[in-house]
């Protein structure tokens, strides 16, 4: 038998009742045995379990894959190389600083910084007009943090030129007009890629960082989750 720890977020955690979970499985079990396992223990996570996406420590993993002893799962539903480059990332409870998280990634060289926020929209005026009274992120930080660097990593090898990237993103209740997210890459030059790596590095974030949010308006709540389920590449 091997000791694992199971651990739940977003609307799997409200449904499961707890965040954590401590469980003794068999020495074969794989993510698929595991999902079965845990649907039948706990009746209230089967359809969310459906379409979850499944991480052993802190690396996505598949259905055919076996669970090692004291692994680190996580379910939650679809959602952060060798260089010079300073690279920070971080989650954070706070405001986002802009300065405090450019001087991480500004040098005497930088010439250029293209930096993308995003921000809690209050009214949603295309494809389902709603209003939002507050936004409540959530994440499971230590692997957010882990895949933040392999986007920047990405970053690094497709524009070579950039000299520094910032990712910074804040959980937690957030009231309509505050910033979220800031993604920020420096260079030299503008010329060097700044503006498509920015572009790049929030789009991958949405992809593969496991991040999540929920959002309270006047006819209720609802965790809003996207449509990317991430491969073995990814």
């Amino acid at each position: 038998m091997k000791h694992i720890t199971v651990l739940f977020f977003a609307n799997l955690k409200e449904k499961a009742g707890t965040s954590k979970k401590e469980i003794e499985i068999a020495d074969e079990t794989r993510v698929i045995d595991l999902k079965t396992l845990l649907a039948s223990a706990i009746p209230s996570i089967q359809e969310p379990l459906i379409t979850a996406l499944v991480s052993v420590n802190r690396e996505y993993a598949f259905n055919e894959d076996t669970i090692p002893e004291n692994a680190e799962i996580g379910f939650f539903p679809p959602v952060s190389g060798g260089s010079d480059c300073p690279v920070y990332v971080n989650v954070i409870e706070n405001e986002i600083d802009l300065n405090e998280f450019l001087a991480h990634i500004v040098s005497k060289s930088t010439g250029a910084t293209c930096i993308f926020t995003g921000l809690v929209r209050g009214e949603t005026k295309r494809d389902n007009p709603h209003e939002t009274i507050y936004l409540e992120y959530e994440a499971y930080v230590p692997m957010a943090l882990v895949k933040m660097r392999q986007v920047a990593d990405e970053i690094l090898r497709k524009w070579p030129e950039v000299a520094g990237i910032s990712i910074v993103q804040r959980i937690g209740r957030l009231m309509p007009t505050t910033p979220t997210v800031m993604i920020a890459c420096t260079a030299a030059h503008r010329d060097t890629g700044v503006f498509e790596a920015a572009r790049y590095g929030i789009d991958r974030l949405k992809e593969i960082v496991p991040i999540w949010k929920k959002e309270i308006g006047p006819g209720g709540q609802i965790w809003v989750e996207g449509d990317y389920v991430p491969t073995q590449e990814d």
